[in-house]
């Protein structure tokens, strides 16, 4: 068994002697590979002749080759569920944080600028209570999004992969019209690669807040720091196209609060995270049943 990271929580005890390294080189013996973010391609499994399970340390899994370890008969496995309300918990965050300029303000207090409500430049920010959040994706976590988004008093319109009948639901052109805000949920996919293209962004109304916690290839990063740089909009993101690197014009924005892809990075979401990679590696060596398969 060879795994890339030692991933957290007690029950990474019960997998016994895992090996931690790279796959960089042939390895005949390895059955099991446990990933985290790491690619997984036809050059990573023709260095696994013997490979039967892909465990994925995450919910997306768009940096495993699905279809060539079909084709090797390899399973893939991730970890749907357990990361929905702590990626949820940060997405109303990010939307909180953007809208009522939460960072703005700890900065001007930090620099000994303290200011305030009614000083002479006042960090007015918007109300969540009445404005409208579009949901990209009513999915596990986009629902986990609504639940929260409703409690704040906000009006929720979403998008989904089949059409609905919910008097909610809408089509993505006419969300991005009617949203204040904006979350994005959907998964990574050929279809939803550049979904936020550079006209669909200009649709956003503005004053609009663009949140994603999702992937972020999904949005037009280009097209998004031009909207962003013009100030046109505000953002709240937790995700990049090109990961770990940031767009530079992003950086001193206050438009814009960014976050390094802390979506299920709470001690509790990890730990479950990491039950469910080890449920399933138990699973295969008993001839079950996976959990969580792909």
């Amino acid at each position: 068994m060879l795994a890339t990271k030692r991933l957290p929580g007690d029950a990474w005890l019960e997998l016994g002697d895992v090996e931690i390294a790279p796959v960089d080189g042939r390895r005949d013996e390895v059955e099991v590979l446990i990933v985290a973010g790491d690619v997984v391609d036809d050059a990573v499994l023709d260095r696994l002749p013997s490979l039967r399970l892909v465990a994925n340390y995450g919910v997306g899994y768009d940096k495993v080759d699905v279809e060539a370890c079909r084709a090797r008969g390899v399973a893939v496995t991730n970890t749907p569920g357990v990361l929905d309300a702590a990626t949820a918990d940060l997405a109303i965050a990010l939307l909180l944080a953007v809208r009522r300029r939460v960072v703005e303000g700890d900065s001007a207090v930090r620099a000994g600028g303290f200011g305030g409500a009614w000083s002479e430049t006042p960090f007015l920010g918007r109300d969540l209570a009445g404005a409208t959040l579009g949901i990209v994706g009513l999915g596990r976590i986009g629902s986990a999004v609504r639940q929260r988004a409703l409690a704040f008093d906000m009006r929720v319109v979403f998008t989904r992969s089949a059409a609905s009948e919910d008097e909610c639901y809408r089509s993505l052109d006419d969300l991005l019209r009617e949203a204040d805000a904006v979350s994005v949920h959907a998964p990574l996919t050929p279809e939803t690669r550049g979904l936020l293209s550079r006209e669909r962004l200009a649709l956003l109304r503005d004053g609009a807040t663009l949140v994603n916690t999702a992937r972020g290839p999904i949005v037009d990063e280009d097209a998004l720091v031009a909207e962003l740089v013009s100030g046109r909009i505000s953002a709240g993101l937790d995700v990049f196209t090109h990961e770990p690197h940031v767009p530079e014009a992003l950086w001193a924005l206050p438009n814009v609060v960014l976050t390094p892809h802390i979506g299920s990075a709470t001690v509790e979401t990890r730990a479950a995270m990491t039950r469910v990679v080890v449920d399933n590696v138990l699973a295969l060596g008993r001839g079950e049943a996976l959990l969580t398969p792909v």
